[in-house]
Parts: structure tokens; C-alpha cells; sequence
């Protein structure tokens, strides 16, 4: 590093669910750390990415979705999602404009229009979105809550990322760099394993299996021919469950377990051995030691 002065802070993402704050995060960082998923409320783990922008190095809190919650699961997530705002030198809220979802979305400008931090406001998806419309939210968003910045950013194409990305930079505090250059993310690669396989799980099958699974990770092994070998657990609450998950003849988890491997494969660079196996238990999501596991504190 150069004897330059650098800076470094912790930038908390925060939207409704499916805003498109994986997506962001990822664009910020240069490659996937965040999981991204068309299912609300993917991200359970605090994953965090670390974009640097020059001599400036910041650390995304991807936050979860905050909503309404009612099931301990949903409580751990939002308590996640607020203790990540705390320390942050700056809070983004990310703005689906076309679906806004304003039952979500009035409480978090209720809960930032208080904060002591920098706010910036990011509208998402300007390629999709009509200009009149767009300005009237920015405005009236902007009468709500003080924000620093409002920018207009697509986080599929990257389109407006850049200027956010440098804005963003310039309200970091000077000082040291929190993590080696070359460190994307802090998950450890354990957690990083469980979050693609759950990927997949919602990416294949949609809506056919409800919030009701979870990813536990088993064995992470080294082994000496430079590959690892990773076994996981799919928890389900019922075996009708468990049954669309393994799909006919085992084809469905078969298909979960290749594309998985072969993103952990492209993620860790070494080659990855998964071993993937279906459990059944109907109270998993009241087992605190589950929620440890996915990196979550237990809220009782």
C-alpha cells in the first residue's frame, strides 16, 4: 500500500425484501458474495462484502429484509439487519421503485429518518422504470428523511453504480484497512458453502418449497490432494417436503448438488466434493443451536 491516507467504514445496506440489495452488494464488490435470489428474505446470515473504491475500503452489511416478524426465525433476521445499521458510517436504502412495497417500506423510513448516520437513497432498476414517476418518489422520499445523496442506479447492469460507489467512498472515515486487500468477504467459507446450496434449493424450486428449509453445514474437509470435501443437511419441516426436495429419484437434489458444486468450484478455486442429504424436522426453527449455526443470535 502506498503512503497515502486511507479510509475504511461500514456501509449498511437496507430495502424491503427483494429491493435488490444482493444484487447491489455484489456490484459494489466486483463479484458475488451476497446470495441472490427472486424469493424475499434470502439472506439470513449477515453476509458482508468489502468493495474498495482507491485508497478507500468499505464493508457492506447486506442486511436482511426487514419486515414485519412474527416467527423467531424472522425476529433473529431483523435484529441481524438492525445491529448491522448500528456501526455503520453510512446507511443506503435501496428503492424498488416499480414495486416499492410500501407496507415495508414507510417503517424503515420511519426507523432511518432518526439516525445519526449519512443516508443516502438509491432508486433501483432506472432501466425498467418510467422518469416521472421515479423523480416523484426521489422527491418524496426526500421530504421524509435527510438524505446526503439520491441516486439512480440499475443494480442488474451497473448502470449509475460507479458515481454511488465513489459518493459512497468520500463519506468513509479515514483509517486503516479492516481486512487484507484481496478479502471479498468475511462469511466463512463454511457459512459462504450453506448460503449457495440454500441458493439453489430457491432458485429450482421456487415456489414450491415455502421459507420452511435451512442449510446446515456438517463437515468442511480439507483434503490433501487440494480438494474439499463439504457435506451439508437440508432441513425441511415435513416430508411432503423432504419429497419434492429429493425429487423423483433423487433428480432434484442431484441438480441442487451439481450447481452448487460448481459455483463453490468458481467461488473457492479449488475443486469442491458436496455431499447433500435431506432431513425432516418439524421444530428446527426452534433450535437455537441451528440458529447459531446460520451466524444468527437467538431471540427468545
Amino acid at each position: 500500500m502506498s503512503d497515502k491516507q486511507t479510509r475504511c467504514g461500514v456501509v449498511a445496506v437496507l430495502g424491503a425484501p427483494n429491493a435488490g440489495k444482493s444484487t447491489l452488494v455484489n456490484q459494489l464488490v466486483g463479484q458475488k458474495v451476497a446470495i441472490t435470489s427472486a424469493k424475499a428474505q434470502t439472506t439470513r446470515a449477515r453476509m458482508m462484502g468489502i468493495a474498495l473504491d482507491g485508497d478507500t475500503q468499505m464493508i457492506l452489511v447486506d442486511t436482511p429484509g426487514i419486515f414485519a416478524p412474527k416467527r423467531r426465525l424472522d425476529r433473529a433476521m431483523v435484529s441481524a439487519a438492525w445491529e448491522g445499521a448500528e456501526a455503520a458510517d453510512a446507511v443506503l436504502l435501496l428503492v424498488d421503485p416499480i414495486k416499492q412495497r410500501r407496507h415495508e417500506l414507510e417503517p424503515l423510513i420511519e426507523q432511518i429518518a432518526s439516525r445519526p448516520e449519512r443516508k443516502i437513497l438509491v432508486l433501483n432498476k432506472v432501466d425498467a422504470a418510467k422518469k416521472e414517476p421515479l423523480l416523484a418518489l426521489a422527491q418524496e422520499l426526500g421530504g421524509k428523511v435527510d438524505f446526503a445523496d439520491i441516486y439512480f442506479v440499475s443494480a442488474l447492469t451497473g448502470d449509475g453504480v460507479p458515481e454511488m460507489k465513489a459518493a459512497l467512498a468520500a463519506m468513509m472515515p479515514e483509517g486503516p484497512w479492516m481486512y487484507p486487500e484481496d478479502q471479498v468477504s468475511d462469511a466463512s467459507e463454511r457459512l459462504l458453502a450453506t448460503e449457495i446450496t440454500r441458493e439453489q434449493l430457491y432458485q429450482q424450486l421456487h415456489e414450491e418449497l415455502p421459507y420452511d428449509s435451512a442449510v446446515r453445514p456438517e463437515k468442511y474437509i480439507q483434503r490433501k490432494d487440494g480438494s474439499v470435501e463439504i457435506h451439508q443437511q437440508i432441513v425441511v419441516m415435513r416430508d411432503n417436503q423432504r419429497a419434492i426436495v429429493l425429487g423423483k429419484g433423487g433428480s432434484r437434489i442431484k441438480a441442487i448438488g451439481e450447481a452448487a458444486r460448481k459455483e463453490l468450484t468458481e467461488l473457492l478455486g479449488q475443486k469442491v466434493h458436496l455431499f447433500l442429504h435431506v432431513k425432516t424436522d418439524e421444530r428446527w426453527s426452534e433450535d437455537k443451536e441451528m440458529f447459531e449455526e446460520m451466524g444468527l443470535e437467538w431471540k427468545s
